[in-house]
């Protein structure tokens, strides 16, 4: 349901804005990729009458672009072999958390190793490849959030390509977003401290005229305040279309969700909310996803 608000967070305003839409499928994450995940994804998306102009485009499809990236980026001298271990960092008195509870990277292996090879013959380990991170703010300006200041210093230096050569998450977005020429990027704001990294790689690969507008959306998440996740219940889109649930009740709670009243029982397909989102009326700060949601939805149902 989180995902499926933040898609018609950019389906409507892509719409009542004259932007194109890529679907795009982030296939890299090896062995978490569940099968069939982007067919039920697609199906989801047409069930709730969302479309798009180009796609979908699979990152799984497009390695050697992102190595020419990771070329580029060695050849330059911004990022560097680390044969650090998760543990390796989790151990190091030295590495602060953020407050997500995310491991910091304490810089270990920063200006350790020459090469590559050398990394390798060294440890006996296949190295990921890091960026460098400078001391320095790097600031933008949030469509949700307004003008954002995040100090990348304290970020730590991340990876960019892990040590089976797959290019990660942060690189592989920001080579995709150049090329296809995505000015905008609407996603959940667990992904705000991306941002930041994200732009120094643009710098980085001479395309700072590239670097998109972002607009951060507050999470979905449960009465426990964390994000979505089987802990709450199958709260797959999927699931309320299997228990009957129609499409028009699930894009009201949606709708809600955006701050788009006055929908009720009049929503039949996502387009007949176009041209009822306002940014200004969206919520700042997380969305509930409560049990009372859930009864509603269900009541709905078959």
């Amino acid at each position: 349901m989180g995902n499926a608000r933040t898609f018609l967070a950019n389906w409507l305003m892509a719409r009542q804005m004259g932007w194109k839409i890529i679907l795009r499928i982030e296939d890299l994450d090896g062995p978490r990729i569940k099968a069939d995940a982007d067919r039920e994804a697609v199906e989801d998306l047409r069930w709730l009458g969302m479309d798009w102009d180009e796609g979908p485009v699979y990152q799984s499809t497009r390695l050697e672009v992102y190595r020419a990236a990771i070329d580029r980026l060695l050849e330059s001298g911004v990022v560097y072999p680390c044969v650090c271990t998760r543990k390796d960092v989790e151990r190091a008195a030295s590495a602060p958390h953020a407050e997500d509870g995310a491991t910091i990277y304490p810089g270990t292996c920063r200006g350790k190793y020459k090469t590559i090879e050398e990394a390798r013959e060294a440890s006996g380990r296949e190295p990921t490849l890091r960026f460098a991170v400078p001391n320095r703010v790097v600031v933008f300006e949030d469509g949700i959030r307004g003008l954002v200041s995040v100090d990348v210093g304290k970020l730590g230096d991340f990876v960019v390509a892990k040590a089976d050569g797959t290019p990660a998450y942060q690189l592989a977005v920001v080579v995709d977003d150049a090329e296809m020429g995505v000015s905008e990027v609407v996603r959940g704001d667990d992904l705000l401290e991306s941002t930041p990294r994200q732009i120094l790689i643009y710098e980085a690969l001479g395309m700072e005229a590239k670097v998109p507008a972002y607009w951060h959306l507050p999470l979905v998440v449960g009465e426990d305040g964390k994000r979505l996740a089987k802990r709450h219940g199958d709260t797959r889109v999927s699931s309320y279309r299997e228990l009957g649930v129609s499409a028009g009740r699930v894009l009201e709670l949606l709708a809600r969700w955006m701050g788009i009243e006055g929908t009720e029982a009049k929503v039949k397909s996502a387009g007949d909310l176009v041209g009822k989102v306002d940014v200004a009326k969206m919520a700042r700060g997380p969305i509930i996803f409560t049990a009372a949601d859930d009864r509603w939805l269900k009541a709905a149902g078959v």
